[in-house]
C-alpha cells in the first residue's frame, strides 16, 4: 500500500462515516526524526491505521492515545522525547535521538472532516495546495488554501503524486509500471502500436493511450508530467515519443527525460526527430538510469526509477555515506600496539 496522503485519503473516505477515525499529524520535529513535520497517518476505531510518522515505533501507542480523541471529542498533543530517558519515546525503543510532536484530531461532520474532502478532491484533480493544520482549538478547523498565508502555521504544502509517462508498452516497461505503482506515483503509458500498452499487461497504470501520434497530440488526458521516459526499441517511435514531448508543455517541464539506449543510437533518434539536446528545458538522461548494475529489465527499471526520484525530489542521487566506527578504530589501533 502506497504510503502517499491521497492513497491514505482514498482508505478513508468510504468509510469516513462508519466507524471513528483521528488524523495524527507530526507539527514539529527537532534533531533526528524518521518523518519530518507534515507527515500524516490517519486511525480508525476498527483497529486499523493508514500511514505511517516512525518506522513503527510510534504506531501502537498513538492508537491509544487516538482514543482520548474519540473519548473526549476533542484534540490531543502528544511529545515523543529520544533525548529525555525519561520518556515514553525510551520505553517504546525508539533510538532516533530526535524529539517529534504529533497532533491528533478527531475527524467527524462536526467539524466539517477537517477539510479532508476538499483536500481529497485537490489530489485526485491532481493540483498543489495546501493545508492548514489547526493547532490552537481543541474543536478544530483545519483548512485547505489554494495559496500560502504567512501567518498561518503549520502550513503543509501539498503536491499530488509525481506523474510518470512512459512511452513504449513492451515487456520491460512492465517492471517499470509496478515499481512506480509501489511508489504511489500516477502511471501513464503511452504507445501507438495495437499489439503494445494493453491494459491487460499494464493494470497497475492509471492510464493507458494506445493511439497514433498524431492523435495524441490533440489529447486533453495528458498529465503534467514530473518524469518521461521513453524506451520503445525503435528509432522511429522514440524520436515521435521527443517531438511529442518538445511540442507538449505538460511533457517539456518534466524535471525528467530518460531515453534508453546507448548515445549513439540516441544522436540518430535525435536526427530522425530534428531535435537536439537544447530544445529540452533539462538535460536528457542518456544512457537512462543510475549506474546500479545488472542487466535484467526489473534491474533497469530499479536504475530509472532511482535517477527519476532523484531529479524530482532535487537530490543527488549519491550515496550518502559509508559508517566509520570509532570503536572499530580504536580497537584496530589497540590491536597494532599490542602487536
Amino acid at each position: 500500500m502506497s504510503n502517499r496522503l491521497g492513497a491514505l485519503l482514498s482508505h478513508w473516505l468510504p468509510d469516513k462515516d462508519s466507524c471513528q477515525w483521528v488524523l495524527a499529524s507530526i507539527i514539529e520535529t527537532q534533531r533526528s526524526a524518521y518523518r519530518k513535520t507534515g507527515a500524516m497517518m490517519l486511525i480508525n476505531s476498527l483497529g486499523k491505521s493508514f500511514g505511517l510518522l516512525s518506522g513503527g515505533c510510534l504506531e501502537a501507542d498513538l492508537m491509544r492515545q487516538a482514543q482520548k480523541c474519540w473519548h473526549n471529542n476533542t484534540s490531543i498533543t502528544v511529545c515523543y522525547d529520544m533525548q529525555d530517558d525519561s520518556d515514553i519515546a525510551w520505553q517504546l525503543g525508539i533510538g532516533c535521538g530526535g524529539l517529534v510532536k504529533v497532533l491528533l484530531q478527531p475527524i467527524n461532520s462536526q467539524n466539517n472532516y477537517l477539510d479532508l474532502l476538499t483536500l481529497k478532491s485537490q489530489l485526485d484533480n491532481r493540483n498543489s495546495c495546501f493545508y492548514h493544520i489547526d493547532t490552537f482549538n481543541t474543536q478544530t478547523s483545519n483548512q485547505v488554501l489554494s495559496k500560502a498565508v504567512g501567518s498561518l502555521e503549520p502550513l503543509i504544502a501539498i503536491k499530488p503524486a509525481p506523474a510518470l509517462v512512459i512511452f513504449g508498452g513492451g515487456i520491460d516497461a512492465q517492471p517499470l509500471v509496478k515499481m512506480a505503482h509501489a511508489l504511489g506515483w500516477y502511471i501513464c503509458l503511452i504507445d501507438s502500436r495495437t499489439a503494445y500498452a494493453r491494459k491487460a499487461y499494464f493494470k497497475q497504470a492509471d492510464l493507458v493511450i494506445n493511439q497514433s501520434y498524431n492523435e495524441i497530440e490533440q489529447s486533453l488526458l495528458l498529465p503534467k508530467a514530473d518524469a518521461v521516459v521513453i524506451m520503445h526499441h525503435n528509432v522511429t517511435l522514440d524520436a515521435h515519443a521527443l517531438q511529442l514531448v518538445k511540442s507538449q508543455g505538460n511533457l517539456a517541464s518534466a524535471n525528467y527525460l530518460g531515453l534508453l539506449g546507448p548515445q549513439h543510437r540516441t544522436v540518430q533518434v535525435l536526427e530522425k526527430a530534428q531535435l537536439s539536446t537544447a530544445d529540452f528545458p533539462n538535460k536528457l538522461a542518456n544512457p537512462i538510469g543510475l549506474d546500479l548494475g545488472g542487466e535484467l529489465p526489473e534491474s533497469i527499471a530499479l536504475a530509472i526509477l532511482s535517477q527519476a526520484h532523484a531529479a524530482i525530489e532535487g537530490a543527488s542521487g549519491e550515496s550518502l555515506g559509508h559508517f566509520t566506527s570509532k570503536i572499530t578504530s580504536n580497537i584496530k589501533q589497540v590491536m597494532n600496539h599490542a602487536g
